[in-house]
């Protein structure tokens, strides 16, 4: 099943430096039937304006993957972690039993940027966070890892280490590109900047689709864009 979650019926609110938009059900706002999928339960599509951001603020029990579509974010936090993330880069924090942290833009334009919240496999424990700078050139045309909560990812592809069950990958498509993916889960992927079939549904910007129940993924690039998924393993009954 291919359930689609079109921008344009996003959850959002504008508070002038901030424009969010809720892939994802939270605090009271957004539909219903826009639930979790797997530990995933926040995807939220921001906009931060020039100067300004989150001030320092507290979480605990969760993971927290901060995906920079465009601009830069400058975080730092509790643990004396200090960082500028550039477009196309991740950062992970695991809060564990608890960590304060901030994150801003400190550019002349808008900053972009998908903040996506897991679940951990267990609460508490060490607080953590990490960021790296992954090469564009391999994700041009296939599925990269880039965060992931299995050794073998982490291992095998360099990717930032999750303390959930679930991988962030991530795609840069040519328009007419065709790639395909063998399912290990369920899943939740976001066209970002341009038009893509998948398994014959069309997605428009921005829109987002749940992926439930299915062994293959066929991904068709109408336009040229990025993909960004969150795959994590199937609910057994």
């Amino acid at each position: 099943m291919i359930a689609l979650r079109p921008y344009a019926t996003l959850a959002g609110r504008d508070a002038g430096w901030l424009k969010a938009r809720l892939h994802f059900r939270f605090a009271g706002m957004g539909k219903l039937e826009y639930g979790p999928v797997g530990p995933l339960h926040v995807w939220n599509d921001d906009e931060f304006a020039p100067d300004s951001g989150f001030p320092m603020h507290a979480h605990r029990d969760v993971e927290i993957i901060t995906y920079v579509r465009r601009g830069a974010v400058t975080h730092a936090d509790s643990l004396h972690n200090q960082s500028r993330v550039v477009a196309g880069d991740v950062q992970v924090m695991s809060a564990g039993d608890g960590i304060v942290h901030a994150e801003h833009n400190n550019e002349t334009e808008p900053t972009l940027v998908y903040q996506i919240w897991l679940k951990p496999r267990e609460t508490g424990g060490t607080p953590s966070w990490q960021t790296r700078r992954f090469p564009q050139a391999d994700r041009s045309g296939k599925l990269t890892v880039l965060a992931s909560g299995y050794a073998d990812d982490q291992q095998q592809h360099g990717a930032l280490p999750l303390k959930a069950d679930a991988r962030l990958l991530v795609a840069k498509l040519r328009a007419g590109d065709r790639i395909t993916h063998t399912m290990n889960g369920d899943a939740y992927l976001v066209a970002v900047d341009g038009r893509l079939q998948l398994n014959g549904t069309e997605l428009a910007v921005r829109d987002g689709a749940a992926i439930i129940g299915e062994t293959q993924m066929a991904l068709h690039a109408l336009e040229d864009t990025e993909v960004v998924m969150i795959e994590a393993p199937r609910k057994t009954a």
